[in-house]
């Protein structure tokens, strides 16, 4: 049977409504003509500056030349696009490439084992299965005859996926886990930092992060040998883009040593080099498994040495942790490309370097606008606050309307997600995007009042 409709940008969304939910921007993206940090759209012709990049899972911006320039990977990524093989069982040329390049650039050294996925949920997911299977098997080492070993030690402001077991763990907004069955385990307030770092802020985190500990510490002794793990966020995105010190993840380390809990950081926003560094527990400590997605394109998980301490752990029993596809073939091509390109360009620190740049303009916006506040950032991962939800609304909502796609999260966060190859004359056309906005919502806002 023909297709008898013709599809055009102007009946994309009637077409979609049909049968799905069409409550997103009101724009039809032209994945041909989009360029670089520039999203096109194919209704109106309108260009977008993109601070947003798919949230956050666009490395390069679009169509960068070395690969949609680059006739070859093309043709080679439509030859792995016709079949899609069970990557866990069946093995290619372009899976062992891929995780040649992986290896290369963004493996470190002392997390061996790998597992793949498709779904940054899903592989938050299997980092807590690998860990519930270790804690057990630990618990047998020491003669618990029954299961002992399922519960999670995780924070308040986390959002870690909708998926069976992340839904427990995920606790920014209501509407995303309300009505779902969740398991009640530990949640711990999360001590983030408030900037500029004055020694009264600093002051006011360091009692936070002793409350934190002391509750931690707390629920180790209630659920004794019962914490498989603790799960965070090295820096939580979607909660507010909420910074946590060195020392607070030191301490983090040091509970799950001395508990015999693996520590788990959630990298699927914040890795693969937004932060200035290629991960971004690299500014930190280093976890015991590390879930990764976004820009990566495929997702999944990597984890050290530790799960060793159980001979048979996930990584050495067949099919403990599995999936029919094990990623995506075709994401795993295309994220191979991009960690070429990253390398060569050396796009990690092009991020530190330009984050730097848009971290020292944040901070100098806040200083001259009254309701501009809390400047921080890590490489270009990024953020300044509002002083309420309405006006942080009113501001992204003005922001798009003058060509500049952002994103809010928390309750008055506006986050910066700009490809990696962002330039500083892109910083500045978008911070001029976000002034006049500001500007004009002081006309519409109630606390300009």
């Amino acid at each position: 049977m023909q297709k008898t409709m013709e599809i055009t940008p102007e009946n994309v969304r009637s077409v979609l409504t049909k049968h799905l939910l069409t409550d997103g921007y009101d724009m039809v993206l032209d994945l041909e003509n989009s360029e670089g940090p520039y999203l096109l759209d194919a209704k109106s012709g309108r260009k977008y500056l993109d601070f947003f990049t798919f949230f956050a899972s666009n490395p390069l911006g679009m169509n960068h030349p070395r690969l949609a320039g680059d006739d070859e990977f093309i043709n080679k990524l439509g030859r792995v696009a016709i079949n899609k093989p069970s990557n866990s069982d069946i093995y290619t040329e372009d899976m062992a490439e891929f995780m040649e390049s992986f290896d290369r650039v963004g493996i470190p050294d002392y997390m061996p084992y790998s597992f793949f996925i498709s779904g940054g949920a899903l592989a938050v997911e299997n980092a807590m299965k690998v860990a519930f299977d270790w804690k057990v098997q630990k618990n047998f080492q020491k003669g618990y005859r029954e299961e002992k070993g399922h519960k999670v030690l995780h924070f308040e402001k986390a959002f870690h996926g909708r998926s069976g077991y992340t839904l427990s763990v995920t606790n920014t907004l209501p509407d995303k886990v309300k009505y779902f069955p969740k398991f009640d385990w530990p949640r711990v307030i999360s001590p983030a930092m408030t900037y500029p770092a004055t020694k009264e802020h600093i002051r006011e985190t360091i009692e936070l992060e002793k409350m934190a500990i002391s509750q931690a510490e707390r629920y180790f002794e209630i659920y004794k040998d019962d914490i498989a793990c603790i799960l965070i966020e090295p820096i939580q995105g979607e909660g507010g883009d909420r910074h946590f010190r060195p020392e607070f993840h030191q301490a983090l380390r040091d509970l799950a040593d001395e508990h015999e809990a693996l520590l788990i950081y959630d990298e699927v926003q914040t890795g693969v080099g937004m932060t200035g560094k290629f991960w971004a527990h690299e500014h930190f400590v280093k976890p015991d498994i590390l879930a990764f997605g976004k820009k990566a394109q495929v997702c999944g998980i990597l984890a050290g040495h530790r799960v060793d301490e159980v001979e048979t752990n996930c990584f050495h029993v067949s099919s403990r942790i599995n999936s029919t596809w094990g990623g995506n073939l075709v994401d795993m091509v295309r994220f191979g490309k991009i960690l070429d390109v990253i390398e060569e360009e050396d796009l990690v620190s092009n991020a530190e370097k330009v984050g730097s740049y848009l971290q020292t303009r944040l901070e100098a916006m806040a200083e001259e606008n009254e309701y501009f506040s809390n400047p921080r950032g890590k490489g270009l991962f990024c953020a300044i606050d509002l002083p309420d939800t309405h006006s942080r609304d009113t501001v992204v909502k003005n922001c798009q309307k003058n060509g500049l796609m952002i994103l809010p999260c928390g309750d008055r966060t506006v986050r910066f997600r700009p490809p990696l190859t962002i330039q500083n004359e892109h910083i500045d056309e978008g911070l001029e995007i976000l002034h006049k906005a500001y500007k004009k919502g002081l006309s519409e806002c109630p606390v300009a009042g």
